[in-house]
């Protein structure tokens, strides 16, 4: 990925998902600024971070916190505002909040407590959050399904958790091949946003939908999504697989 051909392709790749971010907003009858577009690094060197980072993309998701520590030492000095996206146990709740900027992957009660009393001990500032949605009621996937007891605890304590900033939703819907898909499972959460904004809940803001990825992030962004996550479409394929 450190080759020249490597960089240009990140650059390129960047520029075309850019492109095309812009021309689905304007058919949904959005602003193209109202989409952020997070560069899912996983797997992936820190040299691509570094292509990406020079071809002008400054916001960056990762799934696991030891990967990231590995990688973070070189890219040291870059203007770059990682979120942890993937599954995160409570006991590396220390860690993560102290290599990422935010957590947009938090699904429990318990893990909520442990990053807020970890930014507590370490004296910084609020960490931003996204509550993760179990949309498809999947098993195999991390996330709080939205009809559960869990969600509403979360939701309800979020005002003593005053060193967390609750932002949004975050999901991830089950996989099909054709984007399409997807679509009931966006809009049903963006349904969920809509819902939760008119509760006027207390250190709740709504202001980001994290959906959409690589197959299907121009279907999410006619949902109402606020921010896409895409790795293959910017680093191309990763282990083989789309």
């Amino acid at each position: 990925m450190s080759s020249v051909s490597s960089v240009v392709n990140v650059a390129s790749n960047l520029a075309k998902v850019r492109e095309r971010i812009a021309q689905a907003a304007r058919r949904a009858g959005r602003r193209p600024d109202e989409i952020a577009l997070m560069a899912v690094s996983k797997t992936f060197p820190a040299e691509a971070i570094r292509a990406a980072c020079d071809a002008g993309q400054r916001l960056f998701g990762e799934n696991r916190v030891q990967e990231f520590a590995e990688k973070a030492p070189a890219l040291a000095g870059l203007d770059l505002e990682m979120h942890l996206i993937g599954h995160l146990q409570s006991n590396k709740a220390k860690k993560a909040a102290e290599i990422f900027q935010a957590v947009d992957s938090v699904d429990s009660l318990k893990l909520a407590e442990k990053l807020n009393a970890s930014v507590e001990t370490q004296h910084a500032a609020s960490l931003p959050c996204l509550i993760e949605i179990n949309i498809g009621g999947e098993e195999a996937k991390s996330g709080l399904p939205p009809d559960s007891p869990e969600f509403e605890e979360l939701l309800l304590a979020a005002p003593r958790l005053d060193h967390l900033q609750f932002r949004g939703l975050m999901t991830l819907p089950p996989f099909t091949d054709d984007p399409e898909g997807a679509r009931p499972y966006f809009r049903r959460v963006r349904e969920l946003r809509d819902h939760l904004a008119r509760r006027r809940l207390p250190a709740i803001s709504l202001d980001v939908l994290s959906m959409g990825m690589s197959h299907d992030f121009e279907v999410a962004i006619a949902e109402g999504s606020t921010c896409v996550r895409l790795g293959t479409a910017i680093f191309g394929e990763r282990n083989g697989r789309a």
